[in-house]
Parts: C-alpha cells; structure tokens; sequence
C-alpha cells in the first residue's frame, strides 16, 4: 500500500465512524503563546480540551503537518544521524470531545491496524499506565482490561508515568495513555530476544507507532489533580512511521515518502544511498529538512534572524552545510527538489504547489545567502589557526560557539576541520556557551502565570466590538502573570468591545470602570480562542458589573490602516500582477506595514500609481459591505482573497470594497466607508526577504502630518536658497560643488600626506636588518592613514611600521609588517594590534600583515609609541 493510500484509508475509517474530517492547521501558531510551531494533531482542539469553545462535532479525525525543533520536542540535532527522528512530520489522529472513552479508542485502533491494514498481531504490543505513587494515581486497569482479550496479557506493558501519563504543559488537561508499538525486526532477531524487553528503550525497529491519550484529568498550578468535566480522547499515530510497518521497512526514509527525494538528491551528488554512512546521513537531513522549510513559508513563516523566522533559517542552513560538506554542492540546491514536493502532497496539502515558485525563490536566496556565510566561516577558522601558531593548539568554547553561532558551523565540523589542522576544539566551553544562551533565552521568555480564577460558567468571551466601543460585562476568570519582574493581570469577561490582536491589527486600548474606578487596558490579545485583557490592576470586586470602554480614537485610526491595506492589496495585484499575495501586515494606529510576494523593486512610477489608485478608492467613498458566517466555499465562489497560513472555519467573514475590487476574508474592524480613511501615503518600499517586499504608509491625520512636514522642509529649504525658480536644481548644483570642493581637498590631503610619508622614511631605525618605523602622526582620515602604510611598505623592505594616528581628535593605530617577516619572524600585526588597542581605551584587527585599532583615549597614543617600541627591542634583538 502506497503511503498516498494509506493516509486516505485512515481518515476514510474514521470517517466511517462519524468522526469529522478536519483540514490541518497551519503549522505557524498564531494567538498561542505557549506553542511556536504545531507540534501535535490536537494542538488545534486545545481549546475544547481547556473549555474555552464548545464543539461543533464531538468526533474529529485529520493528518496533521507539525514541527518539532523547539522546546521541549527538538529532535533537530538527532536528525540524519539516525533513521527514524524527522523535523517535519504528518500526526494521523482520532479525537472524542466529551464522546467515546477507553473502550471505542483501543478496539478500533486494533482494527484499523490488523484488520485494514493488516500489520502482524503478533508483533504489536500495548503498553498502559502504571500508576505513580507522588500523584496518588493507581495503574490504568480500565485500559488494560480492554486491551487483554484483544492482545493477550503477554502482550501489555505497565508504563512509567513518563511514557504513559501525557500531560498538555506545566498545567492544563491529562491522562494516561496506551501506546501501541510494533517489532520491525527480523524473525531471528525475535527469536534472540522478545520485542516486550526492547519496548521504549529506543530501539529503531521497537518503535511506538500510535498513541492514544485518556484526558480525563486537569493539573493546577499546585500540581494536584482534578477530574476534568468530560473524558476527551486524544490519538496521534507518526504517519511516517505507520508507513514503514505496513511497508515492511527498516526505516521511515525508505518509504515511498521519502525514497523519490532520496534518489534526486543522490543522483545530483553522484552517489548512491545506501553506500556510504557520511553521504547518507547528509541525503537524509536534507530530505527531512526540506520539507519543514517548504511548509513553513508556505504557512507564512520566513526564514529570519528571530524566533520562529531564525528556527527555519537554522534548518534550511542545516541541510545546506550537510550539502556543502558532505555532497559538494557548492551551488543552490534545496529549491530544485520542490517540483517533487509538489506532486508528492498536492492532494492533501495544496499549499505547496499554489506557492511553489515563491517557496523555491525564497529558499534560493536563502542558500546563496548562507553559501556566502559558509565561506567566510572557513576564512575565519583560517585567521584562527594563524593566530594559534606558538601557541596551545586548542580553539576555545567561545570561538567555537561564535563560529556555530555566526557562521552557522555546528561543533562536530569545527571539530573535523580543526583536528585536519593539528588543532582541538573546547567542547566543554562551547557547551557552557551554548547553556549560557539558553538561560538568557529562557529567562528572557520567562512568564509565571497563576491559575485561571473561574468566576462564571460561562465558555467564551461574546465579542460586540464591530458594533459598539462600549459595553457593560462582568468577569468570567482572571490570573495574574508576572513577567520580566512585572506583574500584570489578565481579565476574560463574558461580553467586550475590545478588539484582541490578530490578523496583524493591533489590540485595543481602553479602560475598565468599576464604580468610580477606572482601569486601564493597555492592551487586549487572543490566547487560543480567548480576549483577554491585560491591566496593571484589578477591580477591588471582581464580580462587580465593569463599564468596558474602547479608546475610540485609537480604534478609528486603526481601522483606517486596516481598511487601507484591503485597497492597497488590490491596488497591487492590478499594478503589479496576480501573483501579488499578502504575506503580513501590521496595522496600528500610527502606520500600517504591508508585506507581499513580489521579486523586483517597485519602480518610483509603480508605486505612484498604486498609491493613485488607492486614493481613488478612498475618494469614491466606497461603503463597507460586511458579511458574517458565510459558508467557507460560499466565499471562495465569491471570489474572496484567503491568506496563506491562516486556518479558516466553516464559516468565514467576508469584507467587501466594491465586489469588483477588494473582496477579502477577515476578522478585523474596518472603516464604514473609505473616505473616512482620508489620505493615503507610501512612506517607503523595501525588500525584507527573498520574493517578499513591504510598503509602509500612512493614512489620516497622520498622512496629513507627513505631507505638511515635507512642504515644510521644501519651504524652508526655498527660503535658505532665496526662493530659485528650481529648487532642485538648486540643490543640485550646491551637491555638485560640495564634491568638487571634497576632491579637491583630498588632493591637499594626499600631497600633505606624501610630504609626511617621505618625513618618515628618515625617521627608520635599523634593528637586525628590519626597518623599523615607529612614530605618532596626525592625519586628516583613517583612509589617509592606511594609503600612508601601504605607501610605506611599497618603499621600504622588510618594514616594521607602527603609527598612532590623531584623527580628528580621535586616536586610530596601524600596524603594518611586510610579508616576508610575516613568515619568517612569525609575526601577526592582528594579534600586536590587540595589545596596543588598550592603552587608548579600544579594539581592532586585521590581517597578519596589516591591522588597525580605534579607540577613545586620545592620551593613550604615546603609550601606544612607547609599548610598540619596547616590543621591537625584544623582538629585533
């Protein structure tokens, strides 16, 4: 059975059951703080598990995309190395709210894999909770009376509560489990030794393939447990790894998921899988890397330098090291497998193959981009076993975390490249470092949240802000939240007008009003599919009926920015093309930001006419047609632009600005009619990514404060220049003058320099045959001073120079050694420089034979002579 077949034979099973098919969720997380990237099927329920949204279905199955390379679940390190961790994986799972317990769950996970799928009876196994004495929790004898008649007590394992109590985080909804694994090996094997005796001890053919998850419990803060009010179940099974048991194979790499990859990559590097272990591993990071990357941007998140951005730029640049070390593939090569992702996940994934040519750009310029870095990696380790000669052969834990840090090597290939150079690294300073980070990171994100005070039943927060900016509500819950040493609280009521941050709009400010108390909200965001409202205090009632009033003026700016993006994406898509798509937005108060795939420059006439365009929609004073719950497909006949990585339900709001031009799925508040945004303004436009621009503008007041600063400057520029017919070529023609002035005055520059430099040749003291020149100096510019020593050294052989420089009253240092003592002296102007940059408060580097400092201790050049003189007397003795 192909693994196509597979996965569909899954959800039709279920589906026959009456379990609703949902799509999967992207794999960004968006209005959860605890989760960066989807990591589990049931990740997008959580908040039926946690009571915050009632279920329209109590039965549910899908195939889920998710990542695990952050926080607790990071396999990234691993992958590769083995033949069984994956960073992007599909959850196949099987969901009851409130429905089916233990009994249903266990009994048709057996049939599904004996009776369809027809996996060996006799080599799966169950394993069950055993019980944990700290929590006060007996072993699960419920699950293991379910399971005897149908597997045999030789067959079921009792489990830790490590691999058998899951547990949603810290706090929140758990419960035991019962795992099902199966035995992969050969009969011999078997023979030798049982598959219950390798059970959970990471054995990579005694694998778990499906889990299934009781939630019946909740954990508080206090760690004690609490029966939840319904038993959910939870299933997830590695869709990989079912793929491999029902393929009879010794690993998930072998499996049609990933065998077409595998034979492309191989084949472009000249090899053969399976032939040797380096290449191998290298085949598989970036089979499995792939993947990940080209659903990650397909889901909206790009490669960055922060959070979940820098998570994706370390695996792309993962797989392309392996390439570059292992395969030779010194060129791009990542974006040419996407053709095959494409066809692979077409039907059940169509992202990939809508966004094929903006995925394979962005990972192109990723890869020149870090082909670059790599090289000036190596240039660096080179400057390091330079400035190791002489010395301890051992490059320290802070070099070695700098170069994984900045230049993207992991410490096995610093390692590998150091012992072919006779060097060791510090492994033990290089973990320090790395744990060093990530206490800085993890004290950074720190956040201690005390449990939810439930004040009401009720499940959800009634949101009326599209109406009214003003409403009465009483709090359903509220905790406190202390993070980096400040303590605020977090209020869900059960109506508000307060918009939560979402789709890129900001959320509201205002203020809660209890009796003659006024609250400020200072800001309002979505955690799962909760409001909640952050305030620096809370109402001395907490059950007091609370006046909730949004800062109104706020609120409409926002809206204009937010309505005015709807205008500019269309206005884009008709100056630029189809293929324009949004990318991201922010929309404030103060300025909105618009990101889209586009791979030029916008020219200065592009963006005129598209800032035209909108503001011909503004003046048209289109009215805003609104409209609610509206069939997802309903929609999409109607034309609606969706966005890329975000997770649509049944029923969608549409916004309407004239149906023949911007008709676009979204949550957010927007203007009643487009004249009330006034004037539009792109401010600038600029590249963020490969494939991906972004225009800042500008509406309403504060358009109309820009356009007056800048007649302001113009007028007050015509006044200094005494009113010229043309102001621009008046400005012109004082540039063109100030440059010639500048030439000119280089010209003085360069012949006081020369008369300096001939000066200096007399100043030369013979020490053993090196010409030794060491002297303070005072020059116009630090390009003076370098034109100076490599002037020197062009004229004098076996030249030692050292100039402290006074620069416009700053102090700057040169160090120049000709080549030959360089080699024959063991010299290094670098390493010398460093010495002398401390005596004037400051630092620098170089290359052996040149090197400069700046620093800011004037006072310090004539120590800088004296130190540089003291040196030569020992080093030219």
């Amino acid at each position: 059975m192909d693994s196509k077949s597979i996965r569909t034979s899954f959800i039709k099973f279920f589906e026959d059951k009456q379990h609703q098919y949902v799509p999967s969720s992207p794999l960004v997380v968006k209005d959860d703080p605890t989760l960066m990237f989807i990591n589990a099927g049931m990740n997008q329920f959580k908040d039926l598990f946690l009571g915050n949204k009632e279920a329209d279905f109590t039965r549910a199955a899908n195939s889920q995309k998710c990542l695990r390379v952050s926080g607790k679940h990071n396999d990234l390190e691993e992958v590769g190395l083995d033949t069984y961790h994956h960073t992007m994986f599909e959850m196949l799972g099987n969901w009851s709210f409130g429905d089916y317990f233990k009994k249903e769950a266990i009994a048709w996970a057996w049939e599904l894999l004996v009776d369809v799928f027809k996996l060996p009876k006799n080599r799966l196994y169950a394993t069950v909770f055993g019980g944990d004495k700290e929590d006060g929790l007996e072993a699960d004898q419920e699950a293991y009376d379910f399971w005897e008649p149908i597997i045999g007590k030789d067959r079921i394992i009792y489990g830790s509560k490590k691999d058998n109590f899951w547990e949603m985080g810290d706090t929140g909804p758990c419960g035991p489990c019962s795992e099902i694994h199966i035995d992969l090996r050969s009969e011999a094997e078997i023979k030798q030794k049982p598959g219950h005796e390798l059970v959970n001890m990471d054995h990579p053919q005694v694998v778990e393939i499906w889990n299934l998850v009781f939630m019946q419990f909740n954990r508080l803060s206090s760690g004690e447990l609490v029966n939840l009010p319904a038993k959910h179940v939870d299933t997830g099974m590695g869709f990989e790894r079912l793929t491999m048991a029902i393929q009879g194979k010794p690993s998930t790499y072998e499996t049609d998921i990933f065998t077409p990859l595998i034979d492309f990559i191989a084949d472009k590097a000249g090899t053969k899988y399976g032939e040797n272990e380096e290449n191998d591993i290298a085949i598989r990071v970036i089979v499995d890397h792939i993947r990940a990357i080209s659903f990650a941007i397909a889901d909206g998140q790009l490669p960055s330098n922060n959070k979940a951005g820098y998570v994706i730029r370390r695996i792309l640049r993962r797989a392309v090291r392996y390439g570059y070390t292992f395969l030779d593939f010194n060129e791009p090569f990542l974006f040419q497998l996407l053709p095959l992702l494409a066809g692979q996940f077409g039907e059940i994934y169509p992202e990939i193959a809508s966004q094929q040519a903006f995925i394979s750009k962005v990972i192109q310029e990723e890869e020149l981009s870090f082909l670059r870095t790599l090289e000036n990696g190596l240039k660096k380790l080179d400057q390091i076993k330079r400035d190791l000669r002489g010395k301890e052969p051992v490059i320290d834990g802070k070099t070695v975390f700098e170069l994984y840090d900045t230049y993207g090597f992991p410490v096995d290939l610093t390692s590998l490249i150091a012992r072919e150079n006779g060097l060791s690294v510090d492994e033990e300073g290089f973990t320090k470092e790395m744990q060093q980070q990530k206490d800085r990171s993890k004290k950074a994100a720190a956040q201690e949240a005390t449990d939810w005070i439930v004040l009401s039943e009720d499940e959800a927060t009634n949101f009326i802000g599209y109406e009214q900016l003003e409403s009465t509500a009483q709090i359903i819950k509220y905790r406190e939240v202390r993070e980096k040493n400040k303590t605020l609280y977090q209020i869900v009521l059960n109506n508000t007008p307060f918009y939560a941050e979402s789709g890129g709009q900001v959320g509201d400010t205002g203020y809660l009003q209890a009796r003659d108390k006024k609250i400020a909200v200072i800001d309002t965001k979505k955690e799962n599919e909760l409001i909640v409202h952050f305030t620096k205090e809370l109402p001395k009632d907490v059950e007091a009926t609370l006046h909730c009033v949004v800062d109104r003026k706020k609120r409409l700016l926002t809206e204009d920015n937010h309505s005015a993006t709807h205008l500019l994406h269309a206005a884009l898509r008709e100056v630029l093309g189809n293929h324009v798509q949004q990318k991201g937005s922010y929309v404030s108060d103060e300025v909105l930001r618009f990101d889209f795939s586009h791979f030029s420059k916008m020219s200065p006439d592009e963006i005129s006419q598209v800032e035209k365009r909108v503001n011909e929609k503004i003046r048209e004073n289109i009215p805003l047609e609104e409209q609610r719950n509206v069939p997802i497909e309903e929609a999409k006949k109607m034309g609606a632009t969706a966005l890329f990585g975000e997770k649509y339900g049944d029923f969608v709001r549409v916004i309407t600005f004239d149906k023949d031009y911007s008709v676009e799925l979204c949550g957010g508040t927007h203007v009643a009619a487009t004249g009330q945004i006034g004037l539009f303004k792109i401010v600038s436009e600029s590249s963020i990514a490969a494939g991906v621009r972004r225009i800042e503008a500008l509406t309403a007041e504060a358009s109309e404060k820009f356009v007056n600063q800048n007649l302001n400057t113009v007028h007050a520029l015509t006044e200094v220049l005494k009113s010229p017919n043309d102001l621009q070529q008046a400005v012109e023609t004082l540039i063109s003058e100030r440059n010639q002035l500048q030439k000119d005055l280089e010209k003085i520059h360069v012949q006081q320099a020369n008369a300096l430099k001939d000066g200096l040749i007399g100043n030369i003291v013979d020490k053993g045959g090196v010409n030794v020149l060491i002297e303070r100096v005072s020059l116009p510019s630090a390009e003076t001073l370098k034109n100076m020593a490599f002037g020197l050294k062009a004229k004098v052989d076996n030249l030692f120079l050292v100039l402290a420089a006074e620069i416009k009253d700053k102090p700057q240092i040169a160090v120049m050694i000709s080549d030959n003592l360089v080699t024959a002296k063991d010299l290094n102007a670098g390493s010398l420089i460093k010495e002398l940059a401390r005596e004037i408060k400051g630092g620098g580097g170089g290359q052996p034979f040149f090197a400069t400092a700046g620093g800011k201790d004037i006072a310090g050049l004539d120590k800088v002579v004296a130190m540089a003189r003291e040196k030569t007397n020992v080093l030219f003795a």
